[in-house]
């Protein structure tokens, strides 16, 4: 029996969007697997007050079990009433990456809110009629999609590619007027995953290709994954407690906060918050090596987490005070 996201307390992505979209912020789209994760997401942003995207990948699926996860969502609801004091932020779940048609439908018919088909390893053709198939399904339920033309380098869950195809300004109108998506991710130089790019380096985002995208679909909204800045910090406790991170760089959260500042009103960070997470484990355990009770480890971990992500929050997305806009 399908479940309809609004009996869960649910929003989908379009006011959340549009709100963005006039107060030049971006709404922050978190991963989550497990409930320590999940506390530190909705904990972090009631304080912050922001509106947030919780992402759930195919990988989670499977991690996690579908039927948990509905109701996970529908408890981080709950929460966030229980934690402001009855004034739940507005929270969408969104399938991260979906592969295909019945996997968006399939989420769709569980509570989804908000689902991506990513085509973009097929032909333009090709991505444009699945995503158009899932668009479809999903505005029969007032579902929001989010469809990607481009593709980003780098390997994160499911996904991976060894190389990055910037996405083309040119094909973005018809793919957007053709599919009737609410939302398209590009590639525009982030990258999936802590291993984005080569020591030494200076990672740039393509600011240009975004310009241009803008120009061409003014006002439509943007997506961008890949766009975790993985904290040297982060990295070297890591190290320093037995992990061998070697050259993890990310993108610089300076040139986020201006991206957010655009047409681009949905940034996906991961990577950071599972830095976080293993950083704050890693220490626990290399500090008090008789420790057994997980609970005094990931309790630790979810604390590093929610303090990551007010400050995504705050100081790179700007979405913290507009939860009630």
């Amino acid at each position: 029996m399908a479940v309809c996201y609004r009996d869960l307390g649910l929003v989908n992505t379009r006011e959340m969007f549009a709100k963005a979209m006039e107060g030049k912020y971006a709404i922050p789209a978190y991963n989550f697997n497990n409930m320590e994760q999940l506390q530190a997401i909705i904990s972090a942003c009631v304080e912050t007050e922001s509106p947030v995207i919780l992402q759930i990948s195919k990988g989670a699926r499977e991690y996690a079990n579908q039927t948990l996860l509905r109701y996970m969502a529908q408890g981080a609801v709950e929460y966030a009433k229980e934690l402001s004091g009855g004034n739940a932020i507005p929270i969408a779940v969104h399938l991260d990456h979906g592969p295909d048609f019945d996997v968006c439908k399939s989420c769709i018919d569980f509570g989804f809110s908000s689902v991506m088909i990513d085509g973009s390893h097929l032909s333009f053709d090709k991505n444009i009629e699945e995503t158009r198939k899932v668009v479809e399904y999903a505005h029969q339920h007032d579902v929001t999609v989010e469809g990607e033309l481009g593709v980003l380098a780098g390997k994160e869950d499911d996904v991976e590619a060894e190389e990055h195809i910037y996405t083309q300004p040119d094909e973005v109108e018809e793919f957007v007027k053709r599919t009737g998506v609410d939302s398209l991710a590009i590639a525009i130089g982030t990258s999936h995953g802590a291993f984005k790019f080569k020591p030494g380096t200076d990672p740039k985002i393509r600011l240009d290709i975004l310009a241009e995208i803008e120009r061409r679909i003014p006002g439509f909204t943007i997506v961008l994954h890949g766009s975790s800045s993985v904290p040297a910090e982060l990295v070297a406790i890591i190290n320093q407690y037995g992990g061998k991170l070697k050259d993890a760089i990310g993108i610089g959260e300076d040139q986020l906060r201006k991206a957010a500042k655009s047409a681009v009103c949905k940034i996906n960070i991961d990577s950071d918050g599972r830095l976080a997470m293993t950083a704050a484990i890693r220490r626990v355990l290399a500090e008090k090596p008789a420790e057994f009770d997980p609970r005094k480890y990931l309790g630790p971990a979810r604390e590093a987490l929610k303090e990551l992500y007010m400050h995504k929050n705050v100081k790179v997305l700007g979405s913290a005070g507009h939860a009630f806009d």
